[in-house]
């Protein structure tokens, strides 16, 4: 993708740096304040934003939170919940992963603002986006300021891709009219959700400068620690906004191997044939080669699957178009083959993961019935097009 293009820098080296001059308080007067984050909040320097922030305002941070796949990053899979942990000067940090997904009164009596400093991935149904809509409601019913401490979009500001969340599908991995591919920073999400709030808190976003809206993250020059386990390199993050859809099926995603999100595949794929029938479509910004592969977890544990290995090449690649033209061929070539993942999924008991995935019921039955993932793709740009313009007052770069 290139060198980095000048200095970027982020919401929270803003915030560090302002400390010592202005106190962390609103109006003037300083208050205790909590902070959403996880293993991936470090600055340039690699220092996690805790202990920077603890080192600059001794006592500042009375708590933390920390979203899916646990503080440290540990828990690799879906649905697999962390518990509440006590660091080493005895104060409470909360999952919002667990036995609750959002704060309680309880947890934030007191504190005057949260802070919220995560990567997120640049993809609805990445849950970040979903734990800070959660927060900033209990904030605003709690009179709690929120403060976003924004970061880049790893997969730039400009593409926008897929169709706007349905209602009927709204879940932990979408809970607003958001497109798959929805092109804004973690910042101007919040924005959007106050916008949508009956009790939206009062909401700050300390932006991000030296960024422009055409740059993916190995140009900010930022580092990548990965936020969540499947989410090694800001190349996953590129094809995450289709190979997502994996999830709902029961073509494994690549998950129990060392290149989640690049691999697809299934015990009943012959690869050869998936290679030359995508080959043929002459997909834009696309390389990929024949893969066979063993997940040692998740789908498939233990059994080898045919499949793919996606290598995206430059912008005019388009992961969600790629992921739905392979699983257009997959239904021509393996009709009854391909098959949706029941529930449960995100906290989801009863409704198809692949809907809620995809925002909309009745795409997978499109694709299985005949229709084409170029047609498919070529009708959700109204509706992504509409997002731009209904999303631009809320664009801060």
């Amino acid at each position: 993708m290139g060198a980095a293009k000048n200095k970027v820098t982020t919401g929270v080296e803003s915030l560090v740096n302002s400390l010592g001059d202005k106190g962390a308080g609103r109006g003037g007067t300083p208050k205790k304040c909590a902070l959403l984050c996880n293993q991936a909040s470090v600055l340039p320097d690699y220092r996690h934003v805790l202990d920077v922030l603890d080192e600059v305002a001794p006592g500042l941070v009375a708590r933390v939170f920390f979203p899916q796949h646990g503080f440290f990053g540990e828990k690799q899979d879906n649905m697999v919940e962390s518990g509440h942990l006590t660091d080493a000067l005895g104060r409470p940090v909360y999952s919002l992963y667990g036995e609750a997904r959002k704060p309680t009164p309880a947890m934030l009596e007191g504190l005057g603002t949260i802070y919220v400093d995560l990567v997120d991935a640049g993809t609805r149904v990445y849950t970040f986006a979903q734990t800070l809509s959660l927060v900033m409601e209990a904030a605003g019913r709690c009179g709690v300021g929120v403060t976003v401490l924004d970061r880049p979009n790893p997969i730039g500001g400009v593409e926008v891709e897929g169709n706007i969340l349905d209602a009927d599908c709204a879940s932990f991995v979408g809970l607003h009219p958001v497109p798959l591919r929805h092109g804004l920073t973690m910042g101007e999400l919040a924005m959007l959700v106050k916008s949508r709030l009956p009790e939206p808190p009062e909401l700050e976003v300390r932006p991000v400068s030296g960024w422009s809206r055409d740059m993916y993250h190995p140009e900010t020059g930022l580092p990548w620690v990965p936020p969540s386990p499947n989410m090694p390199s800001p190349e996953t993050a590129w094809l995450y906004p289709g190979q997502v859809i994996w999830e709902g099926t029961n073509v494994s995603e690549g998950r129990g191997t060392t290149r989640p999100f690049h691999l697809v595949g299934a015990p009943f794929v012959e690869a050869e044939v998936l290679y030359k029938d995508l080959l043929s479509r002459d997909l834009p910004g696309l390389a990929f080669r024949k893969a066979w592969f063993e997940p040692t977890f998740n789908k498939w544990a233990g059994q080898l699957c045919g499949g793919l290995e996606l290598f995206p090449l430059d912008r005019a690649f388009k992961p969600l178009l790629t992921s739905l033209t392979i699983l257009e061929i997959m239904f021509r070539r393996w009709p009854g083959a391909v098959e949706h993942k029941a529930p449960p999924y995100e906290y989801e008991r009863e409704r198809r993961p692949f809907d809620l995935i995809m925002g909309r019921k009745g795409i997978f039955e499109a694709l299985r019935d005949g229709g084409s993932a170029k047609d498919l793709c070529a009708g959700f740009e109204a509706e992504a097009a509409a997002f731009n313009e209904l999303t631009g007052p809320f664009k801060l770069y």
